[in-house]
C-alpha cells in the first residue's frame, strides 16, 4: 500500500462532517488530475471518519476487495425522537417521553450481537427492481424490503439520556441507522442516529487517515 499521500494508490481520508462521499471523489480528481477515482464504502453527509479512496484504475478495479471489509463505528443514538430517514438529517415523525433504564438498554443490546436479520431503511441507496430506495422514499413511498443477514458486535460506551453511545463492529452492508431505529422500537420509545464516526474499515483505522485539506498543503 502507498503511504497516506501517495498517488495513485490507496488514500485514507477522514471525511469531514457535512460533505458527501462523492464530493471527496470530485476533490481528489481536481487535486490530482486523475479521473479514475472511487471509494470503498460511502458515508452519509452527517457522518465522519475513515474513507478508503481508490486512486487510479489499478485500485478501482480492486474495489470489491475493499468494499467487502468489515467496519467499525462510534455511533450516537438519540432516544425519544424518530425521523423518516432514521438519522439526524431526516424529518421528525414521532416523539416519546419514555426514558429507558440502563438495564433495559443492556438487555436490548443483547439482540444486536452475532448474526442478525436487518431490514434496510427506505432512505438508502439499496436498489429494488432497479430503483434506489431513497428515490421512492423522497416521493413518500414505502415498499416491502427483505431482511438481510448481518454480523454485529455492539458495545455500550455511555448512556446519558437522551444520548446513547455505542461501538459497532459489523459486516459489509450493515445500516447503523437501522440499528438506532430498531433499538428505539425495542425499548418502547423512538430513536435516530445523531452522529456517526467510522473508526475502521478492514485494516485501516482512523488514526491512519489524513484530513482532505492537508493535501492542498503538500
Amino acid at each position: 500500500m502507498n503511504n497516506n499521500t501517495g498517488i495513485p494508490g490507496l488514500l485514507l481520508l477522514n471525511k469531514p462532517k457535512g460533505k458527501t462521499s462523492f464530493s471527496l471523489v470530485a476533490f481528489l480528481r481536481k487535486a490530482t488530475g486523475i479521473k479514475t477515482i472511487g471509494h470503498a464504502g460511502t458515508l452519509d453527509p452527517f457522518a465522519t471518519g475513515v474513507m478508503v479512496m481508490l486512486v487510479g484504475r489499478e485500485f478501482t478495479k480492486r474495489s470489491n476487495e475493499f468494499l467487502n471489509h468489515d467496519k467499525e463505528y462510534l455511533a450516537t443514538v438519540h432516544l425519544g425522537i424518530e425521523t423518516d430517514s432514521y438519522d439526524i438529517d431526516g424529518k421528525i415523525v414521532a416523539e416519546s417521553t419514555v426514558v429507558p433504564t440502563l438495564a433495559e438498554i443492556e438487555n436490548a443490546l443483547l439482540k444486536f450481537q452475532g448474526t442478525v436479520l436487518q431490514v434496510p431503511p427506505m432512505f438508502s441507496a439499496k436498489k429494488i427492481n432497479g430503483k434506489k430506495l431513497y428515490e421512492l422514499a423522497r416521493k413518500g413511498k414505502e415498499i416491502e424490503r427483505e431482511a438481510k443477514s448481518v454480523t454485529l458486535k455492539t458495545t455500550l460506551i455511555s448512556y446519558d439520556y437522551p444520548n446513547l453511545v455505542l461501538n459497532v463492529a459489523c459486516s459489509k452492508g450493515t445500516y447503523i441507522r437501522a440499528i438506532a431505529h430498531d433499538l428505539g422500537q425495542m425499548l418502547g420509545t423512538y430513536a435516530h442516529l445523531s452522529a456517526l464516526i467510522r473508526t475502521r474499515s478492514g485494516p485501516f483505522e482512523l488514526k491512519d487517515c489524513v484530513e482532505p485539506c492537508s493535501l492542498l498543503q503538500n
